[in-house]
């Protein structure tokens, strides 16, 4: 990790020792939906740990903030991602130069489909760790339904931040090591296989009969999320 981007996680990390741990939580979640390097699993861990049976209040706090967040970032690409001529603005600019996860190739890419399956895009996102900034952003940019992004952005928020805390509510301190190493791993793993199921409708008994289309729909979300994947590794 680079020294600057450890500092901060360890700026991040150090509110979880102070009273002001929750509304340091809840601004970070914000933040962290548009801008805000970090990834707010960081403190909630810390203070789920410090204080277990709040651990679902903590989790209900950081989805909140960050939904908000998300609608944030959903204006900031609608508003100001393109300046007067069509071209990237001072603010894009600035993302792509000092934002980790964003870049041009990202958001060219993202932008296949986007009208289409944008809600599984920031489901996707949401849920794993793929920059959720990012969709946040690229939803605006790219006018997808504000009622669709918001729902996608509060199951998948929500998902990941109960699952985490859940987990420490259920099996303490000791379920630490387990999340550090392979939350992420799992997360990515469930959407894959989730991409993967619209794979198999194709295969199903009777599509035949519903018309040629139906099953490339599913092949080419699952195909476009699995792409996401690849390239925000």
């Amino acid at each position: 990790m680079f020294r600057p981007l450890r500092r901060l996680y360890d700026w991040t990390l150090h509110w979880a020792e102070t009273p002001y741990g929750p509304l340091a939580l809840f601004i970070m979640s914000f933040a962290e939906s548009s801008f805000f390097p970090v990834p707010p699993d960081v403190l909630l861990i810390a203070l789920c740990l410090g204080a277990v049976t709040r651990s679902f209040r903590f989790a209900m706090l950081c989805s909140i903030a960050s939904v908000l967040g998300g609608l944030l970032g959903y204006a900031i690409g609608h508003f100001v991602w393109y300046d007067g001529s069509g071209q990237y603005s001072v603010v894009a600019s600035f993302f792509f130069k000092h934002i980790p996860g964003f870049t041009e190739e990202l958001f060219k890419r993202v932008q296949t489909n986007y009208d289409r399956y944008g809600f599984w895009y920031v489901f996707a996102a949401g849920f794993t760790p793929i920059p959720y900034k990012v969709f946040t952003i690229a939803s605006g940019v790219f006018e997808m339904n504000l009622a669709g992004f918001t729902v996608a952005s509060a199951i998948s928020r929500s998902m990941r931040f109960f699952l985490v805390a859940g987990l420490i509510r259920v099996f303490g301190e000791h379920i630490k090591s387990f999340i550090d190493r392979y939350f992420n791993l799992l997360t990515v793993v469930f959407t894959v296989l989730l991409a993967g199921s619209f794979l198999l409708v194709k295969f199903m008994p009777g599509r035949e009969r519903h018309g040629a289309d139906s099953a490339p729909g599913g092949t080419n979300m699952a195909v476009s999320i699995t792409n996401i994947l690849e390239v925000t590794r």
